[in-house]
């Protein structure tokens, strides 16, 4: 039994299959998506779709799609979705599908009449290349299959239309064709293993619709150019093999491409193996340049991001090497910062006041993951700069005030991970003593006094006695008396929303909280914040809880970050159980994980989403797969398991 198979009634059932979608990436930027049928819902999805850095920041959609279909004795049967004007489907080639199995690689069955075809997917890594294998499984006569490619040639963040200007130039290459329909676009080569007949018949598909996109409140409807179709003859037991990248290819080495690349895929027969395959599509490496992705299919590189979904998406894998690959990047773009210098690496927000308190987690992990004396010998100096940068002032964000807490102006620009604006203004202005960032700078301060006592006792002391201050301030300024910790305090005003930012006060190894103000703080979060797929971002017993994520951007906006559910926050609430409850919270945290499992079916198959509704049924929303959010179930299952031995 595969762990991720779907049967012909969930395939033929749009309302069930369409909101199903599928991601592949190359670990280097670009990648493959579209729902589970092969019918596009979104203006981000595409068969290749890859960053052009001499255009812009953004990735680019070149081949949308790849219609086929499969001819005997002259009748065509199109494989073919695509949603027109009317909620009309055409040409309803999901009817012919028989199985989805995507444990290993997305492979779907067809049968038509005597005829059993099977297509297989697969993104060739560090490469901007699709490959698609169709295998003739069964034919009683001659059969001829047909491909015919519909493309885009845009930016993910745009629609393209019928135009004059698209070039309808081709050239003829090894088995197949070369195409561009814009200046500054890389030649699309579209290639198969045998040879084939390529029908030059021009033309515009208009009207074709993105229901996710109109579910969003944007424009949803555009043109793809289709310059003709490859035609090609297979024999039952034959296996054809066709590539689109931006580079020609031997083709006679295409299928032994296709079972290489194939043997290196971790197959997705567990939860565990999910979420260890999405976490390698985070990864992208641009040279010697190592990053993390923060979600697909629309964010980039985010500082804030990259440092909470490191340890879990690298050490909770067992990649200790690419962990420490990323942080090369990584150190160099924060040196940069600290330096007071124009970034020339692709880090966004690097400013935000909680990014090197974060930083100093991570590197924090590692300490666990390896040893005290191997952290402090790669990153010693780095954390002892980092801690010295806070300290001296030099954030122009970040105030260490005589009472130990970094005071944080967050008025009037975003500054935490609950960032949403309107208009330009936060929709959470969280100012002031800001709880999570205390609650790291605490810990920051108690980690590097303890990682540097050997090697320079008189900063240790320092730091100690600085974590003295701030502890004692921390208590006294967070902690109300229902046993709560304020969200953030700037001078009178005091947010006594319950939110679940107070919970890294009681998850972090370094705690100002003693063992019974961590369980206070549990207890109000398991009761008014705990659901099945993650923390809520405000209790439904305060004002303007808004839980659905849906609507226009505005509106959805508004409910970013209150009352919707987040994965990730969960990793750390479930760090803070153990520590409290120990082997006895086992059985609890593994039940917990059970609503997260069953994600692993639904929305972006094999993934999380960014984000949940805050009420029953708890629908996933946001981006299609979340970095932080696979990356600390990540590292809790690892934390469980040594609970377990």
């Amino acid at each position: 039994m595969s762990y991720l198979r779907f049967d012909r009634t969930l395939m033929i059932n749009l309302e069930e299959s369409l909101p199903r979608e599928i991601l592949r990436t190359n670990k280097s930027g670009a990648y493959h998506s579209t729902s589970i049928v092969d019918c596009n819902t979104r203006k981000y999805h595409g068969l290749l779709v890859i960053p052009v850095p001499n255009l812009d920041d953004e990735n680019h959609v070149l081949l949308s799609s790849l219609d086929e279909t499969v001819i005997q004795h002259g009748a065509e049967f199109n494989l073919g979705l695509h949603k027109y004007q009317g909620n009309h489907f055409s040409p309803n080639g999901h009817k012919y599908i028989r199985e989805f199995d995507c444990e290993k690689i997305p492979a779907t069955t067809y049968r038509v009449g005597g005829v059993v075809l099977r297509k297989e997917k697969i993104f060739v890594h560090y490469e901007n290349r699709i490959l698609i294998r169709y295998t003739l499984l069964d034919a009683h006569s001659a059969t001829t299959l047909r491909f015919r490619p519909f493309l885009a040639f845009r930016s993910v963040r745009e629609y393209t239309h019928e135009n004059a200007q698209a070039s309808r130039e081709y050239q003829e290459v090894e088995n197949g064709i070369k195409t561009c329909m814009y200046p500054g676009y890389p030649e699309l080569f579209m290639q198969l293993n045998k040879a084939c007949t390529f029908h030059f018949q021009p033309d515009w598909y208009r009207g074709i619709e993105y229901p996710k996109e109109q579910e969003r409140g944007y424009d949803f409807n555009e043109d793809l150019y289709v310059p003709g179709y490859f035609e090609v003859d297979i024999k039952k037991g034959e296996s054809i093999v066709f590539s689109a990248g931006i580079s020609e290819i031997d083709t006679k080495g295409l299928l032994q491409l296709f079972e290489s690349e194939v043997e290196d895929r971790t197959p997705r027969d567990s939860f565990y193996h999910c979420l260890k395959n999405s976490a390698h599509q985070f990864h992208n490496k641009q040279g010697n340049d190592h990053y993390i992705l923060a979600g697909y299919p629309w964010f980039k590189c985010r500082a804030r991001d990259m440092f909470i979904a490191l340890p879990g998406l690298t050490l909770g894998v067992d990649e200790r090497e690419e962990f420490e690959d990323v942080m090369t990047t990584a150190e160099k773009a924060i040196r940069q910062f600290m330096a007071g210098e124009p970034s020339t690496y692709k880090v966004y927000e690097m400013e935000h006041p909680d990014v090197l308190l974060w930083a100093v987690w991570a590197l924090q992990q590692y300490a666990k993951a390896t040893s005290a004396e191997e952290c402090r010998s790669k990153y010693g100096t780095l954390l002892s700069d980092i801690i010295g940068y806070i300290r001296e002032r030099k954030h122009n964000n970040l105030f260490l005030h005589d009472n130990g807490l970094l005071y944080t102006n967050g008025t009037d620009k975003a500054v935490t991970w609950m960032n949403s604006t309107v208009n330009g203004h936060p929709v959470i202005p969280r100012t002031g003593y800001i709880v999570e960032v205390n609650a790291l700078w605490y810990n920051a301060l108690r980690f590097i006094a303890d990682l540097l006592r050997e090697t320079n006792g008189t900063l240790a002391t320092e730091l100690d006695t600085q974590a003295e201050v701030t502890g004692k301030s921390f208590v006294e300024v967070f902690r109300n008396e229902y046993g709560y910790l304020f969200d953030y305090v700037d001078g009178n005003m005091m947010d006594w929303s319950v939110r679940p930012n107070m919970v890294f006060a009681a998850a972090f190894d370094y705690s100002p909280l003693d063992r019974v103000q961590k369980k206070q703080v549990l207890d109000i979060i398991t009761r008014e914040l705990l659901t099945p797929k993650g923390l809520r971002t405000l209790s439904p017993k305060s004002g303007g809880y808004n839980p659905n994520y849906v609507g226009p951007q505005t509106q959805r906006d508004y409910a970013y970050h209150q009352g919707t559910a987040w994965p990730w926050l969960m990793g750390f609430y479930m760090e803070a159980y153990l520590r409290i409850y120990k082997l006895s919270g086992i059985s609890f945290i593994e039940r917990a994980l059970i609503g997260l499992e069953d994600e692993m079916g639904q929305h972006c198959i094999g993934t999380l989403p960014e984000l949940f509704d805050g009420n029953p049924p708890f629908t996933g929303r946001g981006a299609i797969s979340f970095a932080m959010n696979v990356a600390e179930m990540l590292r809790i299952l690892k934390l469980l398991s040594k609970y377990q031995l």
